[in-house]
C-alpha cells in the first residue's frame, strides 16, 4: 500500500541531516573553473522596451562591459607571467653541436608567448580607442540629455582601471622585457639557418635595417617599443582622446563623481572604491593635460578636496603583491605630461603632503581591531535577532502586516550592514597588505632566519618578518570575523531572499507610487520636461497590479491627484537590472538636467530650483537603487566580500627574487595557522581553520579568475603539506595539554599546598572540542575527517611515547621503576582525558602491543623481560642489601660486573609530564626513590607487570636460584677440599686473641680466594632473590587484602578469627547472585518485559563471577613458594652438603658439611668488613646471611650451625673472658683490638637470628615431610598455618 505524500514529507521532515560539527571554517564554495550564474553579464537586453532613447547609450555599455572582461583576461595573462628564459636549458660543451636545434625549440616556445604580449599589445590599442570614441561623444556641445548614465560612468572608470592596472604590471614585469630580448636573439640565430630569405625578412625584426616593409617586422618593433616605454598604454590613451576634439568636460564629469563618490562614500564595496582611488590620479593627469583650459578642473573641484582624499590613501591595493601610490603615479606621469607638470600647485602641495607622514596606525588592523570585535559581536547578535524573527513570521499565518514589513524591514537593513561591514573589513586586510608591501622590514631580523637580513628574500622581508605577533593575532582575528559572519549570511541566503525582493519592491513602488506623485502634485507640477521624467520613472517601474487604493477603473488612469500614499501588496519581485539602469539615468537627469558643468556636484543645490526636501528625498533613492543589484546579486556579494585568496599570490616577488617558490614559512595563509598553534591562544584556538580558506578562495581565484592550471597545483601542493604540518603541530599541542593536564591533576595536594606559586602547576584550559568534532574540513573541493587524522595521530604519538619511556628505562637501573610506573600512569590519565572526546584505541591494547604481549599463549613481556635481564645483569651483582631498611642500594665500590646500557634518550617535555614546570615536580617525587629499590618500587613491578607477566618473572627468578646453587656445588667441594680434616672447638685458654689464631691456622684459604668471592657473591645473590621475593610477598599480601575488602561483601565472605575465610550463608548463595536472581525474576514477572533471555544470561554470569572470585581468594605466598623451589634445587646436593654422620653422633671436628663451610667464610667476611681498607660489606650486604642462612636451614644445619660457628665461638669466649676479668676486677678491656671485630659477629648473630625465625614461621621444617600430594592429587594441609596454603603442596616431593 501506498504512502500518501503527506505523510511521507512529514515523516521525512523528523529526520535530521545535521551533525554536532561546529562552525569554525566559511562558507564552503566549490573549486570550479565554470562560471557562476550570479556572475552572468548585464547586457540591458531589454532597455528599448522602455523608450527612453537609451539604445545608443546601452550598445556602448555593452561594449565596454565586454572590453572590462577581455580588460580582466589581458591583466591575469601578465600577472601569472612566468619568465620563460629562466627554464632554458645549458647546453654542455659536449652537445655544442645540438645548439641549432635547441634555438629552434626555443623561438617556439618564445613565439606562442609573443603572440600573447602582441595580442595585448592590439588589445589596448582597441580599447583606449573605444574608450577615447565613448567619451568623445558625450563631450560634443549639441548633446544635453540622455547620458552619460551613472552606470556608463562606472563601466567608463572600470575600462579606465583596466588600462592602469595593465600599464602598472607592464611596467613591473622585468622579465617580459627578458623574454622579448632573448626572442629576437633566437630568432636571428635560427633566420640563419632558413633558405627562404623572403620567409626571414617576414620574421626578423633589425633594428639596423632600413629596409622595414614586412608587416611582421613593423609589429615586431611596435611590440618592442609597447614593452621598452613606461605607461604606453595611458600615453596612448591620451592621444586618441584628444585627437578629434577635447574631453574636458566628460573627464571632469568623472573626477567630480569620483571626488563625490569617495567624500560620501555611498552604496561603495570596497572594489569600487579601490577603483576610484586607482584611477582618480590618472584622471588628474587627463583632464590638467589639455591644451585648453586645463585650470576649470580646480574651479569644478578644489585643489583640497583632491589632497585630503591622496593623503588619506597613499597607498592603493592594484594586485595581490603590488601596489599603486597617488604620489608616486602624478610623479612620475609628471614627466610625460609637461602640461601636467606646469601645474605646480597641485604637484608640489601633494608632494609635500604625503612624503612626510606616516599612515602607519590607518592602515594597520591591530590599531582598529577592537572596533572591529564590537562591530562584529553587536551585528552577529542583532543579525540572528532578525533572523529569528523572520522564522517566526514564516511559521505564523495571517500575521499583521506592518509586523511583517517591519521585520523583512529589519531583515534587509542587517543584510545591507552585513555587506557594509564585510566591505570595510577585507578592504582593510587588502590596504593592510599594500601598507606592508610598500613598507618592507627594515629592522633587525628575527633569530631564526638563517643568514643576515641582505641574504633574505624581498618577499621575507614584507610578509614574513613584517608581521609582528600582535599583528598576526589580529589578523586572523578579522579573517575569523569575515569568514564567521561572511559564512552566517551565507546559510541563511534562501530564508532571507523573499524579504530581500519584498523589501527592495516595497522601497522602489513606495517612491513611484507616492514620493513620486507629490513631485509631481507641487514641485514639478508647470515644468513640462521634468514632469515627462518622473512619469517615465512610473511608467517603466510602478507595479500598479499590486496597488489596492486605487479602484480597477481607474488602474489605466493614475495620473490624477491621490489625497493619500497608496498601499500595495508587498510581492517578492524585485527590479531588473535595465530598470535600475534606467531609474538612476532618469534621476540624473532630472537633478542635472544634462548639464555636466553643473556647480555643485550631482545633488549640489546651487543653481538648481529643486527644493532641498525633494532634492534629498532623490538623492536617498539614488544611491538606494546603486545598492539594490548587489543586494539581488546576494550570493556573489557574499563571496566576493569575504574573498581572501590575494592573501597567498605573489607573481610579482616570485619573479623579482629569481625563485620558483617561496618555502611555505613566508605564505601569510599558513604565518597565520603556524602562529595560532605556536600561541596556543585559547580565544584563537578554534579560529585555526580559519586561515585554510584563504587556500580555497586562491584556488578559486587561479582556475575561475586567472585561469591558471600550474596556480592551482602550487596551491594545491602547499595545502597538502601545510594541512599535514597542521595535523603533526596540533596533535602534538592537543596530546601536551592532555598529558599536562594529567601530571597536574596527579600531583600530590599537599605538595601543592606547601607551595606559595602552586599556580604556575596548573593548566590553562583550551578549548578543543569544536576541532575534535570537525569531520568535514572543506579544502580545496575535499572533504577532510579531522577528527579521524587526529585520531590517528594520537593513537601513534601514545605508542612513540610508550616505547620512548620503555627506552628511558632500559637505559637505567631497576630503581627507574617507580619513575617509570608514575609516567605510564600519567599517560594512561591523558588518554583517559583524551578518550572522552575522541575515538582511540583502549590503552591496554596499546600498551600489551608495545610490551609485545597480545599473544594469548605469552606469558613473557618486554618489560618482564627488561626487569629479569637487568636483575641478571645489575641488579643482583651489583646492589646490596640493607636488612634494616628493606632496601637494596647500590654498592659504592666498583661494580663487579661491568653493565653495558644504552645511553638515555631524550624528548620533548610532552612525553615526561607535559611543560618543564611539572617535569621538575615529578622528577622531585621520582629522586626520591632513585637511590635504592624497596616496597614502593615492588608495588610499582607488581602493577606494571600484572598478573599475567609476573609469574613469568617468579619462574625466571626461582630458576636462577637453581642455576646458583647448581654453580655453588663445584665450587663448595673446592672449599671443602681446602679445610683440614680436623678442626675442634676453639680453646678459652688464650681468649679472644687465641680463637682467631687458631681460626686463621685451620683457615688456610689463602689459595682459594678467588674460589672464596664467588662463593660469596652466588650465596649473596640467593639471598638477595630470596629477599626480593619477600618483599614481592609482602606487597602482594597487601593487594590480595585490598581485593578481598573489594569482593567480599558481594561474595558473602568474612575473615575469622584464626585467619579462616568464612561464608555468611552456609549453603546458600552470594550476595551478588541473590541480587540478580531477585532483580531477574522482578523484571521477568513484569508482562511488558521485551528479552527475559538477557536477564537470564546476567544471573548466569553473576554465578560464574561468584565461582571465579572464590577459587581466587586462597592466594599461595611467593615466599614460601620460592623457598619450597630452594629446598628442591638442594636436594639434589643434600648427599655432598649435609652427610650423615658415620658414628651416629654429632661430627664436630672432621665435619665437612655446608654450615662449616659457610661459617668460615662468615668469619673471614666479617674479618674483611671491619679492615678500613678493605669494606667488604659495601660488595655483599647483607644478602650474604639470608643466603646462607636459608641454605642452612633448608639443610636441617641450623642447630649445628649455632653450635659450631667460629664467630658464635669468638663471641662466648669473649662473653666468658670479659665475666672472669670482671669479677678479678682486672681491666675489663684485655680483647682490647677487637672490638670492631666482636661487634659485626654479635650484628651478624642479630641478623642470623632474624633470618633463622623467618625461615621457620614461613617454612618450618617439621611440616616438611607431612606436605605432599596424595595419589588423587589432593593436597594435604599442614596442621599449622591453615590459613596459608604450603607451597610444598604444589611441589613433588621425594619419594612421592
Amino acid at each position: 500500500m501506498a504512502v500518501p505524500v503527506e505523510e511521507a514529507i512529514a515523516a521525512l521532515s523528523t529526520f535530521s541531516l545535521e551533525d554536532e560539527q561546529a562552525e569554525v571554517q566559511g562558507a564552503g564554495v566549490l573549486v570550479s573553473s565554470e562560471r557562476g550564474a550570479t556572475n552572468s553579464p548585464i547586457e540591458y537586453g531589454d532597455v528599448s522596451a522602455y523608450r527612453l532613447s537609451l539604445s545608443e547609450d546601452t550598445k556602448a555599455l555593452n561594449q565596454l562591459n565586454a572590453l572590462i572582461q577581455e580588460g580582466k583576461e589581458m591583466a591575469s595573462v601578465l600577472y601569472t607571467y612566468r619568465s620563460c628564459v629562466k627554464a632554458l636549458p645549458q647546453l654542455p660543451e659536449s652537445m655544442k653541436h645540438s645548439q641549432a636545434d635547441l634555438y629552434l625549440e626555443t623561438y617556439q616556445v618564445l613565439d606562442m608567448e609573443m603572440s600573447r604580449l602582441r595580442e595585448i599589445q592590439r588589445w589596448q590599442a582597441s580599447a583606449a580607442s573605444k574608450l577615447a570614441a565613448d567619451m568623445q561623444r558625450f563631450s560634443r556641445p549639441e548633446r544635453r540629455i540622455n547620458g552619460p548614465t551613472i552606470t556608463h560612468l562606472w563601466s567608463m572608470l572600470k575600462l579606465l582601471d583596466v588600462l592602469v592596472q595593465l600599464d602598472h604590471l607592464k611596467n613591473a614585469k622585468a622579465s617580459i622585457p627578458n623574454d622579448f630580448s632573448w626572442y629576437k636573439r633566437t630568432f636571428t640565430q635560427v633566420s640563419v639557418q632558413w633558405q627562404d630569405i623572403d620567409s626571414m625578412r617576414e620574421e626578423l625584426d633589425d633594428l639596423q635595417s632600413d629596409d622595414m616593409v614586412n608587416i611582421n617586422c613593423i609589429v615586431t618593433q611596435l611590440l618592442q617599443i609597447f614593452l621598452s616605454t613606461r605607461w604606453a598604454i595611458l600615453l596612448n590613451l591620451h592621444v586618441e582622446m584628444f585627437r578629434v576634439n577635447n574631453v574636458e568636460d566628460i573627464l571632469q564629469v568623472l573626477i567630480v563623481f569620483a571626488v563625490e563618490s569617495l567624500e560620501l562614500d555611498f552604496a561603495l564595496l570596497f572594489p569600487e572604491r579601490h577603483i576610484l582611488l586607482r584611477v582618480l590620479p590618472v584622471l588628474v593627469v587627463l583632464a590638467t593635460s589639455s591644451e585648453k583650459d586645463s585650470e576649470s578642473l580646480y574651479k569644478r573641484v578644489k585643489i583640497n578636496r583632491l589632497i585630503n582624499i591622496f593623503k588619506n590613501d597613499p597607498v592603493i591595493p592594484a594586485f595581490p603583491d603590488l601596489h599603486l601610490s597617488p604620489a608616486a603615479i602624478l610623479k612620475e606621469l609628471s614627466i610625460y605630461f609637461q602640461r601636467f607638470s606646469a601645474q605646480t600647485p597641485l604637484v608640489c602641495v601633494i608632494f609635500k603632503a604625503l612624503t612626510y607622514r606616516t599612515y602607519q596606525r590607518h592602515y594597520l588592523i591591530i590599531n582598529h581591531i577592537g572596533t572591529i570585535r564590537a562591530e562584529h559581536d553587536d551585528f552577529t547578535i542583532r543579525f540572528a535577532s532578525s533572523l529569528n524573527q523572520l522564522l517566526l513570521l514564516k511559521s505564523i499565518d495571517g500575521a499583521d502586516v506592518d509586523w511583517c514589513k517591519e521585520v523583512k524591514g529589519n531583515m534587509y537593513d542587517m543584510v545591507v550592514e552585513g555587506f557594509q561591514l564585510l566591505s570595510r573589513w577585507t578592504a582593510r586586510i587588502w590596504e593592510q597588505c599594500a601598507w606592508k608591501f610598500s613598507r618592507p622590514c627594515k629592522e633587525a631580523i628575527p633569530s631564526e632566519s638563517n643568514g643576515s637580513a641582505e641574504s633574505l628574500f624581498d618577499y621575507e622581508k614584507v610578509v614574513r618578518y613584517n608581521y609582528s605577533a600582535e599583528e598576526r593575532k589580529a589578523l586572523v582575528e578579522l579573517v575569523s570575523y569575515i569568514k564567521s559572519v561572511g559564512s552566517l549570511m551565507h546559510r541563511c541566503d534562501t530564508l532571507v531572499v523573499d524579504a530581500l525582493w519584498e523589501t527592495i519592491h516595497a522601497e522602489v513602488q513606495d517612491f513611484v507610487q507616492n514620493t513620486l506623485a507629490t513631485m509631481l502634485r507641487t514641485t514639478f507640477r508647470k515644468k513640462k520636461d521634468q514632469s515627462r521624467i518622473l512619469s517615465d520613472m512610473r511608467t517603466l517601474s510602478a507595479d500598479w497590479m499590486a496597488n489596492t487604493s486605487k479602484p480597477e477603473s481607474d488602474l489605466q488612469s493614475h495620473g490624477g491627484d491621490e489625497s493619500k500614499g497608496n498601499f500595495f501588496y508587498p510581492r517578492p519581485v524585485a527590479p531588473t537590472a535595465t530598470q535600475v539602469h534606467c531609474l538612476q539615468f532618469l534621476i540624473y537627469e532630472v537633478v542635472s538636467g544634462g548639464n555636466h558643468r553643473k556647480p555643485g556636484g550631482l545633488f549640489g543645490n546651487s543653481g538648481s530650483e529643486i527644493p532641498v526636501s525633494d532634492l534629498k528625498q532623490l538623492e536617498s533613492f539614488f544611491y538606494k537603487l546603486g545598492f539594490f543589484l548587489h543586494i539581488l546579486d546576494y550570493s556573489a556579494t557574499v563571496a566576493t566580500l569575504t574573498d581572501l585568496g590575494f592573501l597567498w599570490f605573489r607573481e610579482f616577488y616570485l619573479e623579482s627574487s629569481r625563485v620558483i617558490q617561496f618555502p611555505i614559512e613566508c605564505s601569510l595563509p599558513w604565518m597565520l595557522v603556524d602562529h595560532v598553534l605556536e600561541s596556543q591562544n585559547a580565544g584563537l584556538l578554534e579560529s585555526v581553520l580559519m586561515p585554510f580558506d584563504i587556500y580555497n578562495d586562491s584556488a578559486q581565484q587561479a582556475l575561475a579568475a586567472l585561469r591558471q592550471r600550474f596556480l592551482y597545483d602550487e596551491i594545491e601542493a602547499e595545502v597538502d603539506h601545510c594541512f599535514d604540518l597542521f595535523v603533526s603541530k596540533l596533535s602534538e599541542i592537543i596530546f601536551t595539554f592532555y598529558k599536562s593536564w594529567a601530571a597536574s591533576e596527579l600531583l600530590d595536594p599537599s605538595f601543592l599546598f606547601a607551595l606559595d606559586n602552586g599556580e604556575k602547576y596548573y593548566v590553562q584550559p583550551m578549548r578543543f572540542t569544536a576541532l575534535f568534532k570537525m569531520t568535514r574540513v572543506k579544502l580545496l573541493g575535499r572533504n577532510i575527517d579531522l577528527r579521524s587524522l587526529i585520531s590517528e595521530r594520537m593513537n601513534k604519538v601514545f605508542r612513540d611515547n610508550i616505547e620512548f619511556l620503555f627506552d628511558r628505562f632500559e637505559s637505567q637501573d631497576l630503581c627507574a621503576v617507580v619513575e617509570l610506573e608514575k609516567l605510564l600512569e600519567i599517560l594512561k590519565h591523558a588518554h583517559g582525558l583524551l578518550s572522552k572526546d575522541l575515538s582511540i584505541d583502549s590503552f591496554s591494547l596499546i600498551l600489551n602491543e608495545m610490551q609485545e604481549n597480545l599473544s594469548l599463549v605469552s606469558f613473557s613481556s618486554r618489560l618482564a623481560t627488561q626487569i629479569w635481564s637487568e636483575m641478571q645483569s645489575d641488579f643482583l651483582p651489583n646492589f646490596v642489601l640493607c636488612n634494616t631498611t628493606q632496601r637494596f642500594v647500590r654498592s659504592s665500590r666498583v661494580p663487579l660486573v661491568p653493565v653495558q646500557k644504552p645511553s638515555v634518550p631524550h624528548a620533548k617535555a610532552n612525553f615526561y609530564c607535559g611543560t618543564q614546570e611539572l617535569n621538575s615536580a615529578h622528577q622531585s617525587f621520582a629522586r626520591l626513590h632513585s637511590g635504592f629499590f624497596g616496597i614502593p618500587h615492588m608495588f610499582s613491578v607488581v602493577r606494571l607487570l600484572g598478573s599475567r607477566s609476573l609469574p613469568w618473572l617468579i619462574r625466571a627468578l626461582l630458576d636462577h636460584i637453581s642455576n646458583k646453587v647448581t654453580t655453588l656445588e663445584p665450587m663448595t667441594t673446592g672449599l671443602q677440599a681446602a679445610l683440614p680434616k680436623s678442626i675442634g672447638l676453639l680453646p678459652f685458654d688464650d681468649g679472644v686473641t687465641g680463637c682467631m689464631r687458631v681460626v686463621k691456622e685451620n683457615l688456610n684459604w689463602g689459595t682459594k680466594l678467588e674460589l672464596k668471592a664467588k662463593v660469596l657473591r652466588g650465596i649473596k645473590e640467593i639471598g638477595s632473590v630470596l629477599y626480593w621475593m619477600g618483599l614481592l610477598d609482602i606487597v602482594l599480601r597487601e593487594v590480595d587484602t585490598m581485593h578481598f575488602m573489594q569482593t567480599a561483601p558481594w561474595l558473602g565472605l568474612f575473615p575469622g578469627a584464626d585467619g579462616q575465610i568464612l561464608h555468611t550463608q552456609d549453603g546458600g548463595d552470594s550476595p551478588v547472585v541473590n541480587l540478580f536472581k531477585s532483580a531477574t525474576a522482578a523484571i521477568v514477572s513484569n508482562p511488558g518485559c521485551p528479552n527475559p533471555t538477557s536477564f537470564y544470561t546476567m544471573s548466569k554470569q553473576a554465578e560464574a563471577a561468584d565461582l571465579l572470585y572464590k577459587a581466587n581468594m586462597n592466594a599461595g605466598s611467593v615466599l614460601e613458594y620460592a623457598l619450597a623451589f630452594t629446598s628442591a634445587a638442594l636436594d639434589k646436593y643434600c648427599n655432598k652438603w649435609s652427610a650423615a654422620p658415620k658414628t651416629g653422633f654429632i661430627d664436630i671436628t672432621t665435619s665437612k658439611d655446608f654450615y662449616r663451610i659457610y661459617s668460615g667464610l662468615q668469619i673471614g667476611h666479617l674479618e674483611d668488613s671491619v679492615q678500613v681498607s678493605s669494606n667488604n660489606f659495601e660488595i655483599l650486604g647483607d644478602s650474604v646471611a639470608w643466603g646462607g642462612c636459608t641454605i642452612i636451614y633448608l639443610l636441617g644445619q641450623q642447630m649445628h650451625f649455632e653450635l659450631f660457628d667460629f664467630s658464635y665461638q669468638v663471641l662466648n669466649v669473649a662473653e666468658v673472658e670479659a665475666g672472669l676479668l670482671s669479677q678479678s676486677h682486672k681491666n675489663p678491656h684485655v680483647a682490647q683490638g677487637w672490638e670492631t671485630l666482636l661487634e659485626a659477629m654479635k650484628k651478624a648473630r642479630r641478623l642470623n637470628n632474624h633470618v633463622f625465625s623467618m625461615l621457620k614461621a614461613r617454612c618450618p621444617l617439621e611440616d616438611k615431610i607431612a606436605c605432599a600430594i596424595k595419589q588423587s592429587g589432593a593436597p594435604l594441609h599442614r596442621i599449622k598455618f591453615e590459613n596459608t596454603v604450603s607451597a610444598f603442596e604444589t611441589l613433588p616431593q621425594k619419594g612421592a
